[in-house]
């Protein structure tokens, strides 16, 4: 992955993480607030109709208004403007709290006149009616207030999270969400830095063996020239496999230069017109040595064929396939290039009678470093790059590439080019 991309990725998830916790804090904070209105109405309708009971039973009258105030989020003020009996004060609020689904504990506590203090009455707990509590706190007296009793919730704000499953639900999944979303982008960070430094070393070291390179290429041209390396059968074959090991060599340190000027997209294609025939009978000259007797059958199509290409990737290209037809050939090796052109298209047919690559298997073949597994054969050398180069080469070109095979029946490379 790219460092422009991974940066934008980064920005991005920011962004959306940004959106998630301010989109999921308003709604919580929106639902807590619904909920907290709902309660003070049901708490206050609810003391209302304790106190008309109480009214009703006693036979007096209620204040006309605004006898029920709330002081504070947890604790309500109700004066009625006469005297209230504790038994039957909490016997009517147990009774109403169930009434109006208020399952969660309360106190309350009466202001006795006499004393000019709020004498404390109980704390009842709804899930067991024959607790009392000693949840006894100190709640200043109200000024101008003879008759009346407060009731306080303490476990108002557990109530009210009970009621917000799944709201509380939805944002834990949010937040595991975000997590997971961190941690994701922590991995790919950490994978992009591992990457670069695989590069990085791998371009160095590609560097680094060019010159070597060159100057065994010299020593191993000026080895192979001498008189007396000429009429010395032993040393001309030491001095062969050396000039064609070191060109090995060579062509492996350009494959991997190759792509990484393709993922750096740092490679320029220089493309000039090309007669497609001409270029690919040079190319089977050239392979029909590795063929030995059999060479490169060729069927081309009767029209001329030309592109605009760059022609050392395209020879490449070819090149390529016909390497990995000769690695995978199993010993019978039998190459076959097919042109032929249609209105709006010219299609290449790379076809060999190799050992062919299981369906399940084609899907990857052009993946970076994939080597199509060959069981305990280990004859099969190189590092799984030529087919993701070739097709990086065809989509920079606007070709497409597929391919066709069967199990020790033989493989199809099938370019696309359109005129």
């Amino acid at each position: 992955m790219k460092g422009s991309l991974v940066r934008r990725l980064i920005i991005l998830g920011g962004l959306v993480i940004i959106a998630i916790i301010s989109t999921q804090s308003y709604w919580l904070l929106k639902t807590w607030d619904l909920k907290d209105q709902e309660f003070d109405r049901t708490a206050q309708k609810m003391l209302l109709t304790v106190s008309q009971r109480i009214a009703k039973s006693s036979g007096f009258e209620l204040p006309k208004k605004d006898f029920i105030e709330r002081k504070a989020s947890n604790l309500y003020v109700i004066n009625i403007n006469s005297e209230i009996n504790f038994d039957v004060l909490e016997d009517y609020m147990y009774q109403e709290m169930k009434n109006y689904s208020l399952e969660t504990d309360f106190d309350y506590s009466v202001y006795d006149c006499n004393s000019k203090e709020l004498v404390f009455g109980n704390y009842c707990d709804l899930s067991n009616e024959n607790n009392v509590g000693l949840h006894e706190t100190t709640i200043p007296t109200i000024k101008g207030l003879d008759y009346y009793f407060v009731v306080r919730f303490p476990s108002r704000e557990s109530f009210l999270l009970a009621n917000m499953n799944l709201t509380v639900m939805f944002s834990l999944i949010a937040i595991l969400s975000v997590l997971f979303f961190l941690y994701t982008i922590w991995i790919v960070m950490k994978q992009e830095r591992t990457s670069q430094l695989q590069k990085d070393f791998i371009n160095n070291m590609t560097h680094e063996f060019k010159t070597p390179i060159s100057s065994i290429k010299i020593a191993a041209d000026v080895f192979s020239k001498s008189e007396f390396v000429i009429n010395d059968p032993r040393l001309s074959r030491y001095a062969g496999i050396i000039t064609e090991q070191n060109q090995r060599l060579n062509d492996q340190v350009e494959k991997v230069l190759n792509i990484a000027r393709l993922e750096k997209d740092s490679f320029e294609l220089n493309k000039e017109s090309i007669d497609v025939h001409t270029a690919i009978r040079n190319i089977a000259r050239s392979e029909s040595v590795r063929l030995e007797d059999k060479g490169i059958e060729l069927e081309l199509d009767s029209d001329v064929m030309e592109l605009f290409a760059d022609p050392l990737h395209f020879t490449n290209v070819i090149t390529n396939i016909i390497d990995n037809a000769i690695k995978y050939s199993n010993g019978v090796t039998k190459v076959k290039i097919r042109t032929e052109r249609k209105s709006d298209m010219n299609i290449i047919n790379i076809i060999d009678e190799g050992i062919g690559i299981e369906k399940e298997k084609l899907k990857n073949i052009f993946d970076k470093f994939y080597r199509v597994s060959t069981g305990d054969i280990h004859n099969v050398k190189g590092f799984g790059l030529g087919l993701f180069y070739v097709k990086n080469i065809c989509t920079a070109h606007g070709w497409t590439i597929d391919v066709k095979s069967e199990l020790d029946m033989g493989t199809t490379f099938i370019i696309r080019i359109p005129t």
